[in-house]
């Protein structure tokens, strides 16, 4: 069986993407800043009109398509294994040109640079004491906001909330990035079943730019999951930095953002500080931050498969290493090195 040319030179394509060593300069200040920031506002604001998440549509089309030309390879080839070849080949090629889109609308960004190389950032400045004092402060600050956050009522399910859009503009301003980022209105998928199943709250469509939500988040959630879904439109593609400039922005929007940013906060130290303390931290919340915690883990309980998620976020990890992201799905956690250890125009993000 011969292979076109063509087909030979998008997989020759894809093999030298992967592997091509790039600099983060390079990529920061021709790509993410430029070529990519302007890219994402005409694919974002195109795909704000559709009611739909476009990606759902174009999944469902090229399976559609690979079935009947697979099924066409069966039928007329002169034997099994000849047919099978061709169906192989054919995925190949697709999948290499899959990956070449992938990064040309996206997937560059992971290889930019990252927050504690472009911020000033004080490694002295995380420690176990430094964290415990950012835990009582988010508990303070949730205790403060819980009732005005829940008496003023939550963004839209289906619309880029205003104010939390003035936010992010602000946020990305203060990491010193291009603020002129067209946000998503938040879309459901074709696949929430996984989504709450899997324990995942959002998703970023790599190809159309859209946010995607699961069903399942709840409202307290929802300001701190769609601005961190907002930040991978912006072209921070690493997880932490994304949870850092989603809690920056709920820090700059109203109170149900703030609540929603510090709640989350909340979590993510209390994982970090000795049992004792973490005991004495949940002890000085307030009934109603405890309520909403309660939701949290009655939801995961509820929706969450174990063995799902774990598989889930086992590829979710070889992704992300694949992409250059050595620590993986652990990312997603190093929100608190950068919250003690960064400095935003010349001040901590939490702290004196």
């Amino acid at each position: 069986m011969s292979i076109p040319r063509t087909s030979l030179a998008v997989v020759l394509a894809a093999v030298i993407a992967a592997s091509i060593p790039i600099s983060p300069a390079w990529v920061e200040q021709n790509y993410s800043t430029r070529a990519y920031a302007a890219l994402q506002r005409g694919l974002t604001s195109a795909s704000n009109r559709a009611p739909f998440a476009l990606v759902d549509a174009c999944a469902v089309i090229l399976v559609a398509v690979w079935v009947a030309l697979a099924w066409r390879d069966v039928r007329r080839a002169s034997g099994r294994s000849r047919a099978v070849a061709r169906i192989v080949a054919r995925s190949v090629v697709w999948c290499a040109a899959a990956y070449l889109i992938f990064l040309a609308t996206w997937g560059l960004n992971y290889r930019r640079a990252h927050f504690v190389d472009k911020l000033p950032f004080d490694a002295s400045r995380v420690t176990g004491d430094a964290a415990l004092a950012a835990a009582r402060v988010a508990v303070d600050r949730v205790n403060a906001l819980h009732d005005v956050a829940h008496a003023g009522g939550w963004p839209p399910l289906d619309a880029a909330d205003p104010d939390l859009t003035r936010a992010f503009g602000r946020a990305l301003h203060d990491l010193r990035l291009p603020s002129s980022v067209a946000v998503a209105r938040p879309k459901r998928s074709l696949i929430d079943w996984y989504l709450r199943r899997s324990g995942t709250a959002g998703l970023t469509d790599p190809y159309f730019l859209e946010t995607l939500v699961a069903s399942d988040v709840l409202s307290f959630e929802r300001p701190l999951v769609v601005a961190h879904e907002w930040s991978h439109l912006a072209g921070i593609a690493d997880e932490g930095e994304a949870n850092l400039a989603a809690f920056l922005t709920c820090l700059r929007a109203g109170a149900a953002a703030q609540y929603s940013g510090w709640l989350f906060l909340y979590r993510e130290l209390e994982g970090t500080v000795s049992r004792q303390n973490r005991a004495a931290l949940a002890g000085t919340l307030g009934v109603g931050p405890r309520d909403d915690l309660r939701a949290m883990r009655e939801r995961s309980l509820r929706e969450v498969s174990p063995r799902l998620s774990e598989a889930g976020w086992r590829i979710y990890d070889s992704y992300l290493r694949v992409n250059r992201v050595e620590s993986g799905a652990r990312s997603y956690g190093e929100i608190v090195t950068l919250v003690l250890g960064l400095r935003i125009d010349g001040r901590p993000i939490v702290g004196p």
